[in-house]
């Protein structure tokens, strides 16, 4: 099964031929309703008592875009560009070092959204490199508190501080998000894709639900660079799709392209109703499973 994860060809740079562009989308998505999709974000609010707010983990590849989309969903709720989890553009190490979770303000003083998103160090192909499996597993159940540092070397200990030796529902991960760009699904490498892979069957195994999300896809089509409004209407991108659901076994209705914010100063109607769409989901995914605890 992996080896369909190698074999698909990237985007041509030149424009696509007619046989790359479908005719009709392949999966309708309401352009012009941003208004509409932020008052149902706006409007949300978690059913079970337990808790204030839903914690949604992301996990993925070195340089998936990880912190991006965090910022992009913060840029799109503010009406402004904002950068709180932080970005790089040069190392080709993991940035991200710490268990972080990154909360988002609504407009009101004090006041928050509620949910949560949680950056991890990325997943990195060698063995001693980048968050171990053993570590995401141990933060889906609530054990491991914010600011504890990431060693490749081991996972956390029951006598480090930042273990939570008795984590409650409030604490635990509610929907586990992968994240990886569109045009590397065909370049990762086999130890990428089983430690993917192992992060999803622990997922699986206490019951969080997953989606998925391909990033950059400006950048790996250049039909989606021309116009975002194309993304349902290239066929690289939705082979792309359909080869990470193979592999990895995730649904490709729960898959979700998007375009990060990066080089722009100002939010994009477009751009904002894909991140939307994503984010709409995970509310809803989550939503089902905290309300099933």
């Amino acid at each position: 099964m992996l080896s369909r994860f190698f074999k698909q060809p990237v985007c041509p740079e030149s424009p696509q031929s007619e046989s790359d562009t479908l005719t009709e989308p392949w999966r309708k998505i309401p352009w012009g309703c941003k208004e509409r999709d932020l008052q149902v974000v706006r409007d949300y609010k978690p059913h079970n008592e337990e808790l204030e707010q839903l914690r949604i983990m992301l996990h993925g590849p070195t340089g998936s875009g990880k912190s991006s989309f965090i910022n992009s969903v913060d840029t799109v709720l503010q009406g402004r560009m904002t950068s709180q989890a932080l970005e790089d553009a040069v190392s080709q190490d993991t940035f991200t070092k710490e268990y972080r979770t990154f909360k988002i303000k609504r407009s009101g003083p004090g006041t928050l959204y509620p949910f949560v998103f949680t950056d991890i160090m990325g997943l990195e192909k060698e063995t001693n490199q980048g968050v171990s499996v053993e570590d995401l597993k141990l933060a889906m159940s609530g054990h491991i508190k914010d600011g504890y540092n990431f060693n490749p070397f081991s996972a956390i200990s029951v006598d480090n501080s930042c273990y939570n030796k008795a984590p409650t529902l409030k604490d635990r991960v509610h929907l586990l998000v992968c994240v990886i760009p569109a045009a590397s699904v065909n370049l990762q490498s086999a130890e990428s894709v089983a430690k993917m892979r192992a992060v999803r069957l622990a997922a699986r195994n206490i019951g969080i639900p997953q989606l998925a999300i391909l990033t950059k896809i400006d950048e790996a089509c250049p039909q989606v660079k021309a116009d975002i409004k194309n993304v349902y209407m290239s066929m690289y991108l939705k082979k792309q799709m359909e080869v990470f659901s193979d592999s990895l076994g995730i649904p490709v209705k729960c898959i979700f392209p998007v375009k990060n914010y990066h080089s722009e100063i100002d939010p994009d109607d477009d751009t904002d109703t894909l991140i939307l769409s994503a984010l709409k989901h995970m509310i809803n995914l989550g939503e089902d499973f905290v309300n099933q605890q």
